[in-house]
């Protein structure tokens, strides 16, 4: 049996990753089957089982490269942004423009993942809560640096923004009308910053 290079080996693990993201994101995780990812790949059914266990986990690891692309950088955020608001300004536009670039997967992970039985505790939910815990660490910065009032809780803060964002973002999404980035970038900045600062984080 001929020997397979490792980099052969990673060709056709991402080969069939991004048939999977395709076929995911087009028919739903249940109405795509793993004979239609391996001809969209164009490798065998059993090929496809050599890489990965089953169809969940081809799944996850789809998700799981996703978050690994998207994943912000604090350190790079604090060096870039002046202040709490700018940076929660910078955080709620890259997140719309998450739902723009790859609007198939965050649909896919609203409606199917997310509720799935297995999510909770799974690697996607840790993923997820390690990707939305820089705005909790936004705010806790602006707490420490006085721009944030002291009473509030990180945690509520982080679970309106993205419960907001996805709330919006969710007829763009579905195909039913267009995301404005800028201006909901915009206006959800204010909306918040200006009821979470002090006077000395509100300004501008």
């Amino acid at each position: 049996m001929p020997v397979i290079s490792p980099e052969r080996m990673q060709e056709r693990y991402d080969a069939i990753l991004e048939a999977a993201k395709q076929v995911f994101a087009d028919k739903g995780f249940e109405a795509a089957s793993i004979a239609e990812i391996a001809r969209v790949a164009r490798v065998s059914d059993g090929l496809v089982y050599r890489y990965f266990a089953n169809k969940r986990d081809l799944l996850y690891q789809v998700l799981r490269a996703f978050y690994e692309r998207i994943m912000p950088d604090p350190e790079a955020e604090a060096r870039e942004a002046t202040g709490f608001r700018e940076r929660l300004h910078r955080l709620i536009a890259r997140h719309l423009e998450v739902f723009v670039a790859d609007t198939d997967l965050c649909r896919l992970f609203i409606s199917e993942v997310r509720v799935a039985r297995d999510y909770e505790g799974s690697e996607i939910q840790a993923l997820n809560r390690r990707y939305t815990s820089a705005l909790v660490g936004i705010v806790t910065g602006g707490v420490a640096a006085g721009e944030v009032r002291p009473d509030v809780d990180p945690r509520l803060v982080r679970d309106v923004i993205f419960g907001s964002i996805e709330h919006l973002a969710w007829r763009h999404v579905n195909g039913r009308s267009r995301l404005d980035i800028r201006r909901t970038a915009g206006e959800l900045t204010a909306l918040l910053a200006d009821g979470l600062c002090t006077a000395r984080g509100s300004r501008p």
